[in-house]
C-alpha cells in the first residue's frame, strides 16, 4: 500500500467522523419552527418583522425610466437600454406569446381572440399609437387599459421594453416607404438585381 493511499484512507476516515458527529449536533439542535411561539423574544414570536425599506437582494428598481416606463413624470421617449437585434428578437417571441392573440401578427387588432368574436383592440398602425411615446406603451403592458389587463406580474420589465421595440418595428415595416430603405439596398428592395 503506497503513502497517497495510506493518506487517503485517513483522510476519509476523519471526514466519515466529522460527518457522523455533525449528523447527531443537528439532529439534537434546538430549533423553533415557523409562527411557533418562542419564549426566546419578549414578544413571544418566533419570526421577526422585516425591517422597513428591506429589499431582497437584486430586486433594488432604482431606475426609474426601466421600471416605470417614465422620465420626469412623464411617458418616456426613450428606451432604457440600446436596442440590439437580440432585443428584437426576445420581443418578438413574448410579442407572439402575449400580445399577437389580440393584437395580430402584425398589430393589426386582428388576432384569433378577435376572429373569434372578441371585441378587437386598437391597431398600433394608426396614427395616435405610431406617435404615442414608448412610455405609454410601458404603461399599458404594465398596468392594462381599458378591457386589456396587466402584464406587470407575467412580463418582465426588460421583456416589456423588448416588446415595445417590437412593435415599433412592426409600426416601421407596415408603415415604411422606399424612402425610408437605405439608398444602396433600394435597388434590391425594389425587385430588382443587388
Amino acid at each position: 500500500m503506497g503513502r497517497q493511499a495510506l493518506v487517503a484512507g485517513f483522510l476519509a476516515l476523519c471526514a466519515g467522523l466529522v460527518l457522523v458527529a455533525c449528523g447527531e449536533n443537528m439532529r439534537r439542535e434546538a430549533r423553533v419552527k415557523v409562527y411557533e411561539p418562542s419564549s426566546f423574544y419578549a414578544d413571544a414570536r418566533s419570526e421577526r418583522e422585516v425591517i422597513s425599506g428591506t429589499v431582497a437582494l437584486g430586486m433594488l428598481e432604482s431606475d426609474t425610466l426601466l421600471y416605470t416606463g417614465k422620465a420626469n413624470g412623464q411617458d418616456a421617449t426613450e428606451f432604457p437600454f440600446p436596442i440590439a437585434r437580440a432585443t428584437l428578437e426576445r420581443g418578438h417571441e413574448r410579442y407572439d406569446i402575449y400580445c399577437a392573440p389580440c393584437h395580430g401578427l402584425v398589430g393589426d387588432g386582428a388576432g384569433m381572440i378577435v376572429q373569434r368574436g372578441l371585441s378587437p383592440p386598437p391597431s398600433f398602425h394608426q396614427q395616435r399609437l405610431r406617435d404615442a411615446p414608448v412610455g405609454h406603451f410601458f404603461d399599458v403592458i404594465t398596468n392594462g387599459y381599458g378591457r386589456m389587463y396587466g402584464y406587470a406580474a407575467r412580463v418582465a420589465p426588460e421583456d416589456r421594453w423588448a416588446i415595445i421595440a417590437y412593435i415599433r418595428a412592426l409600426q416601421l415595416s407596415q408603415n415604411a416607404t422606399i424612402d425610408d430603405v437605405p439608398p444602396e439596398q433600394r435597388q434590391q428592395v425594389a425587385g430588382g438585381e443587388p
